[in-house]
């Protein structure tokens, strides 16, 4: 079933965020760790965009999710800028704190946190960190295998037990935009996430 959603907002600062309405779930991961393939593989259609070029996202973008037939949408899908590209410039990092840890440390319509990492790749450092952040911020969160298509055999489990041992306290669940494996499962966490906390009233 296609999902129809829209986008709603980009922000780059705590001012520019749209009021907490519906339960929002955030879409965290490494620059080029497929984060955009994730959300459109969801979706069913292109609304984040992808890039070759690692670090594109530069702005929390707000996309409002909505199931054919009903008249309101019930999700807000949030895209956060890629972190641990050495390439980005220094002053663009240092923006980063102001408004994405003020995002997941006080944004009451967060429900879920879905960070990313890659199933090809050993875990890496930052990923630990900010998974121990997420925990220690006491944010429901999810971490997803991306790219699991490109291994095969016995890889694949592999991988998945190096991630257990990784991150023991995390559900992980392998994922491919491409073949479609994961989101099932992905969905079911998503809409159990939001039915667990009540929407936040806007203000009138």
């Amino acid at each position: 079933m296609r999902i129809l959603a829209r986008f709603l907002a980009a922000a780059t600062d705590v001012s520019h965020f749209p009021a907490p309405s519906l339960p929002e779930v955030a879409f965290l991961g490494r620059s080029n760790v497929g984060k955009s393939s994730v959300i459109n593989a969801l979706v069913g259609t292109k609304l984040a965009r992808t890039s070759s070029t690692p670090g594109r996202t530069r702005s929390i973008n707000f996309f409002e999710i909505r199931w054919p037939g009903k008249p309101r949408p019930e999700l807000i899908f949030t895209d956060l800028p890629g972190y641990g590209y050495a390439k980005l410039s220094r002053e663009i990092s240092q923006e980063w704190p102001k408004f994405i840890e003020p995002y997941l440390n006080e944004r009451p319509s967060l429900v879920l946190c879905i960070a990313l990492v890659d199933a090809n790749v050993p875990a890496q450092q930052s990923d630990r960190l900010l998974l121990e952040f997420l925990s220690a911020s006491g944010r429901d969160f999810l971490v997803i295998a991306t790219k699991s298509d490109r291994l095969s055999g016995n890889q694949l489990p592999t991988a998945l037990r190096a991630l257990e041992k990784e991150y023991p306290t995390a559900r992980i669940v392998p994922f491919s935009a491409k073949t479609g494996a994961g989101q099932e499962h992905l969905w079911k966490e998503i809409r159990q996430a939001a039915q667990r906390v009540p929407a936040v009233e806007s203000p009138s």
